[in-house]
């Protein structure tokens, strides 16, 4: 079976808290797929793109992905709603391409990179997390006030700012306290559910797919 790497950006500076997020992230990419992931774990997403592309010669056998924050909203092209899925995910990745290439940019890194192997947390890896709210509420327990995290079907269109601030006010009354990305967030990936994850969220459906169809 074919080596599946995936190159994301998270984790902080310290090799502690990279390790502690590589485990949250690997144990929420490993479930439903079936398939034995290796998450590297890169902090900058300037360090996990420069990885990524370094990857594509050291490790030229594995199948290398790439997984970092968009940072906003993405201007998907347009899709034919009868296209096929594989057609969908086609298209989905050049959006993903050209968005990173012009926000960043990485004209120069991804420039011929096989749309397939791009991939966003959209519009960042707390929109996963908001997905799942009755998790959420378990996790942080007596005070948890989950009006106000935004209900919206597609978490990928909530922008970031509205998405940090509800963290923030439906944490801060919680035995755990205001949510901090680099203490909570990998323990959270544990335990999220990545079924509601996958409905809500189209670029992570995207990369799951990929994963599976390795």
């Amino acid at each position: 079976m074919v080596e599946i790497r995936i190159y994301v950006e998270g984790g902080g500076d310290g090799q502690k808290t990279k390790n502690t997020f590589r485990i949250g992230m690997s144990q929420f990419l490993q479930r439903l797929t079936g398939r034995s992931v290796i998450c590297v774990v890169c902090g900058s997403r300037n360090d996990a793109c420069r990885n990524f592309k370094n990857a594509l010669k050291s490790h030229p056998d594995a199948i290398n992905l790439l997984l970092v924050d968009s940072e906003g909203l993405v201007n998907t092209l347009t899709i034919d709603p009868n296209a096929d899925p594989e057609e969908k995910d086609r298209v989905m990745g050049l959006s993903a391409r050209q968005h990173l290439i012009n926000r960043d940019p990485w004209e120069g890194y991804l420039s011929g990179i096989d749309e397939h192997d791009i991939h966003l947390m959209v519009q960042f890896m707390e929109s996963w997390l908001i997905a799942d709210i009755d998790t959420l509420a378990q996790i942080y327990g007596q005070g948890f006030n989950k009006t106000a995290i935004p209900r919206n079907n597609n978490v990928e269109e909530i922008p970031k700012d509205t998405i940090e601030s509800a963290l923030n006010r439906a944490t801060e009354r919680t035995q755990k306290g205001r949510y901090q990305k680099i203490y909570h967030a990998a323990k959270i990936l544990e335990i999220i559910d990545v079924s509601i994850v996958r409905k809500k969220a189209p670029y992570c459906d995207r990369l799951f797919r990929r994963i599976t169809d390795s």
